[in-house]
């Protein structure tokens, strides 16, 4: 599969991951857990969800392995701290608004995004 069959896939598995992501994070926030915590295990949620999804639907040629898993968990250990960081920072700078928990989880899951599809096809699932 070519690159625009791979983004394709990775943008539709990446709105059911986004979907669990932001529904459990808005969920948690609403039965009171902090927003680090609840973005922290929102995003493990989604992420889970993205990494079996996309290794089924999205990088399929790539072979499997524990070294693919062990750059699963380095690349996923980064984004997260960088998905609480930038979501922690938002709701920070953010002023007081409507929808500001919802602003602050699309600009970290804006950068999340990026970085991950882009590891993924490099360094994660590419063609051995």
């Amino acid at each position: 599969m070519g690159l625009r069959g791979q983004l394709a896939r990775f943008v539709g598995v990446g709105v059911v991951s986004a979907l669990v992501d932001f529904g459990v994070y808005h969920l948690l926030l609403q039965l009171g857990v902090v927003a680090p915590v609840a973005k922290g295990v929102s995003f493990v949620l989604g992420t889970t969800t993205a990494y079996l999804l996309n290794r089924r639907f999205t990088f399929t040629q790539a072979g499997g392995g524990k070294g693919r898993f062990a750059g699963f968990v380095l690349l996923y250990g980064t984004t997260f701290a960088l998905n609480v960081g930038v979501n922690t920072l938002a709701l920070a700078l953010l002023p007081a608004m409507p929808l500001r928990t919802s602003v602050a989880w699309v600009l970290a899951q804006g950068v999340a995004t990026v970085v991950n599809f882009v590891m993924l096809r490099t360094v994660v699932f590419r063609a051995r």
